[in-house]
């Protein structure tokens, strides 16, 4: 198995409730092959159209960062006129996650159950599973359930496994649909939509892989059992990567719509004092600790603290870290991943990160903040995709839950306090075909 994946699954058995995606493994310690998958959740149901208003009563919202209905994007695709094609969402570009690899890597059948189904679903006749080349021991796995399958002859659609470039911005969709298109996994933009013109100009499904292994469950077991657990408005269950200062870091399943301080409690709780919560990963919100605990973790329970789950990400910062420094760490690596194919990626995000390592590192000038703060205004809604938006959101919610630090920093120089946070390399993304 994966090392990263191994060592995130430590804390899965600790989370409260009902445990579905992860329940082989909560049960065995060991990833399910296809004889014990079959053995646990059966073989999957034919299934249709039919499957997509399932999908639609069950309340099943993308796990990947958007939260868009899935039954929506379904029909959407299966109503176009050309035969749809299906791409399984597997590179989690987001460096604080450990959901998906840890997913892929104890249940594969279960998404790829998924994926197929989804294929039957909107009349694909091949599913595309994008999973990042440097992951080379999950290539090998996810080679071997297919093949696995494909000995069994269990599946209707052909699954084709792809290793793509890994990069901070390869894992959206235009990009995975442009590079099988034969391009770079660079970013297309808006448009075209890909549920209209996708690979090779078919509508296409993308969809994360923790969506398409709760669709698999959906399909045996339905919307009422999946609306069993979560809330009337979030419904279901949901992988969180919990981080930082708790005894107990990994991946999670919990209940959608659980308490951010039922979360960390979860894993072992917090390992001393907290002074701020990052929710949603490198592009998320920084919240003071007091205010985040109280907060159901749902896009609604989020969205009124300007805050959202993202792709499932908790990070819990200690007291005694400097969360400016933290933060500027997190931008140079942003800035050092776009795509650089517009102003905001190619200039923009530099300058900012620039200013906000300055500020960290206690050199500001005098007019660095009021610089910085129209920087950040202008980086939202001017790219050719979302990552300048997701950047400007941690910049502008750093400033505000680290007001008390960035006065300190701005008249008294550097606060001595460490970053704590691991944050990749900076590099330049080189590869991106």
């Amino acid at each position: 198995m994966n090392p990263a994946a191994a060592s995130a699954l430590r804390q899965t058995s600790e989370a409260p409730g009902p445990v579905r995606l992860l329940e082989a493994w909560n049960a065995t310690g060991r990833p399910a092959g296809l004889t014990e998958h079959l053995e646990r959740h059966g073989p999957p149901p034919g299934v249709g159209a039919s499957l997509i208003e399932a999908v639609e009563q069950a309340g099943l919202t993308g796990r990947g960062g958007a939260g868009f209905p899935t039954g929506r994007k379904l029909r959407a695709v299966a109503g176009r006129r050309r035969r749809a094609v299906v791409v399984a969402n597997g590179m989690e570009s987001e460096p604080a996650s450990r959901k998906d690899q840890t997913l892929l890597a104890v249940a594969p059948h279960l998404v790829l159950d998924g994926a197929v189904l989804a294929a039957q679903a909107v009349g694909a006749g091949k599913v595309h599973l994008c999973v990042p080349r440097t992951r080379t021991g999950q290539l090998r796995e996810l080679a071997s359930a297919i093949g696995e399958r494909r000995a069994a002859e269990m599946d209707s659609v052909h699954v084709v496994l792809h290793a793509l470039p890994h990069g901070y911005v390869t894992s959206e969709s235009t990009a995975l649909v442009h590079w099988l298109n034969g391009g770079t996994a660079r970013p297309l933009g808006p448009h075209p939509r890909t549920y209209e013109k996708g690979v090779q100009g078919r509508p296409t499904l993308v969809q994360n892989v923790e969506t398409l292994a709760h669709l698999a469950l959906v399909a045996r077991h339905g919307p009422v059992w999946f609306r069993e657990a979560g809330t009337a408005e979030t419904p279901g269950t949901t992988l969180v990567t919990v981080a930082g200062a708790v005894e107990n870091p990994g991946v999670l399943e919990v209940e959608a719509g659980i308490m951010i301080e039922e979360i960390l409690r979860c894993a072992g709780g917090p390992a001393e004092p907290l002074q701020a919560v990052l929710l949603g990963g490198f592009a998320g919100t920084w919240l003071p600790a007091d205010r985040a605990v109280g907060l159901p973790f749902s896009r609604s329970g989020l969205a009124p603290a300007g805050a959202a789950p993202g792709a499932g990400v908790v990070i819990a910062l200690p007291q005694d870290a400097c969360g400016l420094a933290a933060t500027a760490r997190m931008l140079a690596y942003l800035a050092a991943n776009g795509a650089e194919q517009c102003g905001p990626c190619r200039f923009g995000l530099p300058a900012v990160a620039a200013d906000f390592t300055a500020l960290a590192e206690g050199h500001a000038d005098a007019e660095l903040l009021t610089r910085l703060r129209r920087r950040v205004d202008l980086l939202p809604g001017r790219g050719a995709c979302g990552h300048p938006d997701g950047a400007a959101r941690l910049a502008s919610s750093a400033l505000t839950a680290f007001a008390g630090d960035v006065e300190h920093h701005r008249h008294h120089g550097h606060c001595q306090r460490p970053p704590v946070l691991p944050v990749p390399c900076e590099t330049q993304m080189k590869e991106w075909r």
